[in-house]
């Protein structure tokens, strides 16, 4: 199979991989083709947690597995050879007499990192890795921070006048009202996107001020869990977040007891950021869109705790207001939104 191939076909398996963008946390993006004389005679993708993963879709999916045993199986993550929700799925290879396997990256997650590389080539396995390598890990750059950094995938999210405003001054809003700065395309666009990652996170403040919902109202996707941070227990109880039936964790200095069983305090000591990713790590959250007012935003960037930023710029103006965030990073790229421009930066 010449390199060339190689990529076209593990670039399949990453258009395959991204289809369960949302749906497989705590698991990873994965897909998978399988290869006979140079034509694809079965494919699949991870579709969601506890689900069959990518490999056992793409055996599956092959009407003659007779063919299995002259074939190549291509897959942008190293086959997993620890027993979870679902059998390893090195020994459905081993099993079929898969005689070689081309692999994109190591899973960083310590229970296989590398593990599932060494069992199938001890089988006698010809295994091929680094093959679109970088593309790999950019797909899965939610998982690999989580493994690798201990702590989520950071999304800052903010929309903007053109004169650098995100909201007019508190006293100059309606009360409770949120002040749309965006169009409805970009709008929408944000609850795709809240519809991709493990949770939300803004400041309690912007609760007071703006009483929102975080959920994804404008897409067909799961509502992320919602983050608070609420260090003096300030949200007040008539809020939208506090009294409807979506999971949200709100983070205290100092706990208290919640009526409601889907919202849960949880207290952080001390009260950081620090504190705050070490719980989102041991509960395996491994995303987070922040969409926070300017403080909650200005924490995150002055910690360098983030990795992604998308900033929309609408044609409106304030004159005055709540200024945007000090940002100083090159943007990657541009794209317009019907009158919104949308800025995308990499930490």
């Amino acid at each position: 199979m010449s390199p060339t191939n190689d990529k076209l076909f593990m670039q399949r398996c990453l258009n395959l991989a991204e289809n369960g963008l949302g749906k497989t946390y705590p698991n990873p993006l994965v897909g998978s083709v399988i290869v006979h004389k140079n034509k694809i005679i079965g494919e699949g993708w991870h579709h969601q947690a506890g689900s069959p993963h990518a490999e056992i879709n793409a055996i599956k999916s092959v009407k003659d597995k007779s063919l299995l045993q002259y074939s190549t199986l291509y897959v942008n993550l190293e086959p997993c050879s620890h027993e979870g929700k679902t059998p390893p799925c090195v020994n459905a290879i081993k099993k079929h007499k898969i005689p070689k396997v081309v692999i994109s990256s190591i899973d960083p997650n310590p229970k296989v990192a590398g593990n599932g590389i060494r069992i199938l080539k001890d089988s006698g396995c010809e295994v091929k890795q680094s093959v679109l390598e970088e593309k790999s890990k950019f797909i899965n750059r939610r998982f690999f921070t989580y493994h690798q950094k201990k702590r989520p995938f950071v999304i800052l999210k903010w929309a903007q006048t053109i004169d650098n405003y995100i909201s007019p001054k508190h006293k100059e809003k309606s009360e409770n009202k949120i002040f749309w700065i965006s169009n409805d395309k970009s709008i929408q666009k944000t609850h795709k996107w809240r519809s991709e990652e493990s949770a939300i996170l803004i400041g309690v403040q912007t609760v007071i001020n703006d009483n929102p919902n975080l959920t994804t109202r404008k897409w067909a996707g799961k509502n992320p869990t919602r983050l608070i941070l609420d260090p003096n227990n300030r949200i007040p109880k008539n809020s939208n977040l506090y009294n409807d039936k979506h999971k949200t964790i709100l983070f205290n200095k100092k706990t208290i007891r919640s009526e409601n069983p889907l919202k849960n305090h949880v207290l952080l000591q001390p009260f950081n950021l620090k504190s705050f990713f070490n719980y989102c790590y041991e509960k395996e959250i491994q995303s987070i869109i922040v969409e926070g007012g300017r403080k909650t935003l200005q924490n995150f960037i002055d910690k360098g705790y983030w990795d992604e930023a998308r900033v929309f710029t609408s044609n409106k103006k304030l004159n005055q207001g709540i200024p945007s965030p000090k940002f100083v990073c090159e943007k990657i790229k541009s794209v317009s939104i019907l009158d919104d421009k949308l800025d995308y930066y990499f930490n």
